[in-house]
């Protein structure tokens, strides 16, 4: 969802790292992109034994996210643009007649209401993985093993588009083919690990085009 759909991996590297900073963890904008897919508790439950070398305490991470959430919609002075051309490839794949599932490790309640408003008839509540559905999030394979079951489709049917590190893993892992999208500030190298790397959506397009006449 974040950096594949929406454009709002830059707001939430800046709460992250003022919320963070604030409570002695030194944060980066690049530790937010390369943790992106995480669930907030990991997030910080990371944060604390590389820095602190302690766990948090469950107070800790509820004051935390809760600290970084709220800073992060005021950070919204409008509707969070969506990923350039993401809407196109969208369109496309669902007029080839495919699913079109998300794997998200958010755990916003409204998060069904807000694609519809954005993607219009594209997105179904049968249809989506959220921090809500899984034990593990990603890294851990668990959350596309998730989809790609409830899909009934053979893996080989299925395809990852992702834009980050540890979605990539999580994909990779479930043993599913993944697309990544360097929509932020990675590097190729960081994306390396997937099996195809594009540097914007109008590319992914332009390869899933070509591909669907073969």
């Amino acid at each position: 969802m974040d950096g594949v759909l929406f454009d709002s991996m830059p707001r939430h590297a800046i709460a992250w790292e003022e919320v963070m900073r604030q409570h002695g963890l030194p944060f980066t904008a690049y530790d937010c992109y390369v943790n992106e897919g995480r669930t907030g508790e990991s997030v910080i439950r990371e944060a604390f034994q590389k820095v602190l070398g302690r766990d948090a305490t469950p107070e800790e991470v509820k004051t935390i996210y809760a600290e970084k959430s709220a800073y992060y919609h005021q950070l919204l002075q409008t509707t969070t643009p969506t990923i350039p051309g993401i809407v196109d490839v969208l369109q496309f794949v669902k007029q080839q007649g495919h699913q079109i599932w998300v794997v998200t490790g958010s755990g916003m309640r409204t998060l069904l209401d807000s694609l519809n408003e954005v993607f219009p008839s594209i997105f179904q509540q049968d249809k989506m993985i959220t921090a809500f559905d899984v034990m593990h999030g990603k890294p851990d394979p668990e959350p596309y093993l998730k989809a790609w079951g409830r899909s009934g489709l053979a893996k080989e049917q299925c395809v990852v588009i992702e834009n980050a590190p540890l979605g990539i893993q999580s994909g990779k892992a479930a043993g599913l083919t993944v697309y990544a999208v360097n929509t932020g500030i990675l590097t190729k190298e960081d994306l390396s690990q997937a099996d195809k790397v594009f540097d914007n959506m109008a590319e992914l397009l332009a390869y899933l085009q070509a591909s669907s006449k073969q």
